[in-house]
């Protein structure tokens, strides 16, 4: 869950919209869509060159959303490793990370991304989790990874070493697909480790069975910590990391993400 508050705009309430929570005001809503339908009316009107036409309908969010992670992707080209994303949803981070990939290690095809998702929302809410998320929050279409994967592919191909699958979606609960992805893997090396699943129990699950995989300079990324609508991702991190452990990093434009370089 992203905060796409405008500041100086009266945030009304926490609401939920399809599934996913926002704390737009309701005039702030009712921008956004003016804003949607008129992206659905001029795209195709664009042309050959549409994706970078399109970006005049990017909102000040989406571009503070890749500045982030093209920060954070900086940091681990010096790390040797994986990536892997648990808490895929419709799978924007994974399309630019596979992009950041083609423009700072092109040649590195050592550099897999891992994608875990249930695809189907959250499969389960712990009393730690408050009383904001329900079971199936953050669901995608049906059979949307199979979507998502040519999607990926097609990324993929704009890169140099396109005939080298370099990513891969693992569905289902990630508390459950992590062993399976630790046994089929036991070579990898987590370089980058992002954590966006929002709630107590696939997190705290992960983040334990992944600790021997890091090394001293791995990226630990956390989408909603210090969060008071998803208080289960802070509970999680602490009770396997301990927060005293940890020197959280921020992003001037990202409320409740936060970053930590393990072994530091």
């Amino acid at each position: 869950m992203h905060n796409n508050t405008t500041p100086g705009t009266k945030v009304e309430t926490l609401t939920k919209i399809a599934g996913e929570f926002t704390q737009q005001s309701l005039d702030e809503q009712e921008r956004h869509m003016q804003l949607f339908s008129i992206a659905q009316a001029l795209l195709p009107q664009y042309g050959h060159q549409w994706n970078i036409h399109n970006l005049v309908t990017l909102k000040r969010q989406s571009l503070s959303r890749i500045l982030y992670y093209n920060n954070l992707y900086q940091k681990i080209v010096d790390v040797p490793g994986v990536i892997c994303e648990f808490g895929v949803q419709w799978g924007a981070t994974l399309a630019q990370l596979i992009n950041l990939r083609g423009m700072y290690e092109p040649f590195n095809h050592s550099r897999k991304i891992f994608g875990f998702d249930t695809f189907e929302g959250f499969s389960v809410v712990d009393s730690k989790d408050g009383d904001f998320s329900k079971v199936g929050d953050y669901a995608t279409t049906e059979k949307y990874e199979e979507t998502l994967d040519k999607l990926l592919t097609l990324h993929e191909s704009f890169s140099p070493i396109p005939h080298v699958k370099k990513f891969e979606l693992i569905k289902g609960d990630a508390s459950i697909t992590i062993d399976g992805w630790l046994t089929n893997n036991p070579h990898a090396i987590v370089a980058m480790a992002i954590f966006d699943m929002d709630v107590y129990k696939p997190t705290k699950d992960v983040l334990e069975k992944i600790l021997p995989r890091l090394t001293k300079g791995s990226l630990l990324v956390f989408d909603e910590l210090n969060c008071p609508h998803f208080p289960g991702e802070t509970l999680a991190v602490n009770e396997v990391l301990g927060l005293n452990n940890l020197s959280l990093k921020r992003f001037a434009h990202q409320p409740y993400s936060a970053w930590a370089v393990f072994g530091e």
